[in-house]
């Protein structure tokens, strides 16, 4: 069996049973909520490595779930895939800023769905499970599993997609990432973001810990290495 757990959050039944269905077809083990608040408490005992989350939910909407799941410290580095019919800009800026990793829209055709879901799961064990363990460089330490960056012994304030973006150059160093290889592993392959974006985050970054870690590479994207 599939060790993955997924938990499915939507308020319509027939979007319950029906991707609940296509999951199960593929083995992961698979738990539902109708709601946010049940989410939340599902979520702190079953631990799942992924939650697919709709927006619009009556009381405690996706966003509102999102955010709260987030603070949960048991719970606040699972995956989190917003599975929605709204494709506004807006919300999908809200919902990242939210601490969501992907925007999933329905309708999806469920091959395609459990494509990118596998895609997600993969981030797991990416540069040799990320979300575990700590990586420390000259004072600058990375905790993976805290979500946390210290600089000097001082801890430093930094959001999820710049932590994510840290990581992700932080996890081998020397190697030159591209600006579409940070893109679909921060962001995922259907986000519309241009590189504008990624500089920003990184430029946001060096202001913090310093420009002797995260080098540009001209044309090409980043790489971090110590000066």
């Amino acid at each position: 069996m599939n060790t993955h757990r997924i938990l499915l959050v939507d308020d319509e039944p027939d979007i319950l049973e029906f991707v609940g269905y296509n999951l199960k077809k593929e083995d992961f083990q698979v738990k539902t909520a109708s709601n946010g608040k049940d989410a939340i408490e599902i979520a702190k005992e079953f631990k799942p490595h992924l939650i697919l989350l709709d927006v619009m939910m009556p009381g405690l909407d996706g966003i509102e779930t999102c955010e709260q799941i987030r603070s949960i410290p048991e719970i606040k580095n699972t995956l989190i895939a917003f599975l929605t019919a709204r494709g506004e800009d807006y919300s999908q800026v809200a919902g990242f800023d939210a601490g969501a990793d992907d925007y999933i829209n329905k309708p999806i055709k469920p091959k395609i769905l459990v494509s990118r879901i596998k895609a997600l799961l993969r981030r797991l064990q990416t540069n040799g499970s990320p979300r575990e363990g700590s990586m420390e460089f000259n004072g600058l330490e990375i905790n993976l599993e805290k979500y946390q960056v210290r600089k000097d012994g001082e801890k430093i304030a930094m959001p999820r997609k710049e932590f994510e973006t840290l990581s992700l150059l932080a996890s081998k160093p020397g190697k030159v990432f591209t600006r579409d290889e940070i893109l679909e592993t921060v962001w995922g392959r259907d986000v519309v973001v241009g590189d504008r974006t990624i500089d920003v985050h990184v430029r946001k970054i060096r202001e913090k810990i310093g420009d002797k870690y995260i080098h540009t590479i001209k044309g090409v994207g980043y790489k971090f290495e110590l000066a």
